[in-house]
């Protein structure tokens, strides 16, 4: 277990803000500086430097920062394989999940709720964020484990395929968009098109389709962007323009009709989810568990 100065430190460290710490951790601001000066006298050296009202990490303080990550990693570990002696039919600890949206609120709900009722001892917690953003929350410690498109090519993470779904043109049902049943990759760059923002794995999938017919998304004529998958189906059904979405996620709209797949001639898109975990960790114990079980999960279904 860590000492109490040395989860301070984690949260300053993290911030580098002694009023975000306090608020985090739900005691005063000089009560934080007292349980860092603690760690100081200890080491004998300062951990913060203080630059024009900023707050810096000092040598010192990376130092212990890049070690109290791994010290972090190692204490839930050892909670996990000591809770599993206990109760070998149970699993004992926390799960962070960060996953990208559609895995998010269409793939992973269903796991998560399969695996809690299994290892109810576990306590799990889910962000939603576009993959860019997960993969940035994996690499801060924020989270344990990463489910997002794509397969990163960071060289301090690892990538564990899981499934595969399909990302199709879709319209409103009401849109002058239907009074044709197939449109050309050529005719695509006169359609008007909302997209899904930067850095979202919807938006790179599309483009790599697109790029594989020598088409750029900065060809096509867009007219909206916005953030997240919800967001961009519900603009979709009130508009007239076209939206590449995913599968899942429009499948009860499709069946009640409220919008309408296009064919767009020789253009498929496919998105590969991967478990995205920090080299080193790939044999944490809870993150392991979890992805056997939503890959045991998943084929069942299939």
């Amino acid at each position: 277990m860590l000492s109490f100065n040395h989860l301070v430190f984690i949260e300053v460290a993290k911030h580098l803000s002694f009023t975000k710490a306090s608020e985090i951790l739900f005691i005063s601001q000089p009560a934080i500086s007292k349980h860092i000066r603690n760690l100081e006298e200890h080491y004998k050296t300062p951990l913060f430097e203080r630059k024009k009202g900023a707050v810096l990490l000092s040598e010192a303080g990376i130092l212990l920062q890049q070690h109290l990550l791994r010290a972090t990693e190692l204490s839930k570990q050892i909670e996990f394989e000591i809770g599993s002696i206990h109760n070998k039919q149970m699993l004992n600890g926390e799960l962070k999940l960060g996953a990208s949206t559609t895995i998010a609120l269409y793939v992973i709900p269903a796991v998560l709720s399969a695996f809690r009722k299994k290892n109810i001892a576990i306590k799990i917690s889910l962000v939603n964020r576009n993959s860019e953003n997960v993969m940035q929350a994996l690499i801060d410690h924020e989270i344990d484990l990463a489910i997002i498109e794509g397969k990163d090519k960071m060289a301090d993470v690892n990538s564990q395929y899981f499934l595969t779904e399909k990302v199709i043109p879709v319209c409103s049902a009401t849109s002058y968009l239907t009074a044709k049943n197939n449109y050309t990759i050529a005719e695509l760059k006169n359609i008007p098109i909302s997209l899904r923002e930067r850095g979202s794995g919807t938006l790179i999938a599309v483009s790599h389709a697109l790029s594989a017919h020598g088409v750029k998304i900065a060809d096509l004529n867009i007219c909206m962007r916005l953030g997240g998958t919800e967001a961009l189906k519900n603009f979709i059904l009130a508009d007239d323009s076209l939206g590449f979405l995913p599968l899942k996620a429009v499948a009860k709209e499709l069946e009640r009709g409220e919008l309408v797949q296009l064919e767009i001639e020789d253009l498929i898109i496919n998105r590969h989810f991967y478990f995205i975990q920090r080299i080193g960790e790939e044999n944490s114990g809870i993150s392991k568990a979890f992805i056997k079980f939503a890959k045991n999960h998943y084929n069942f279904l299939l």
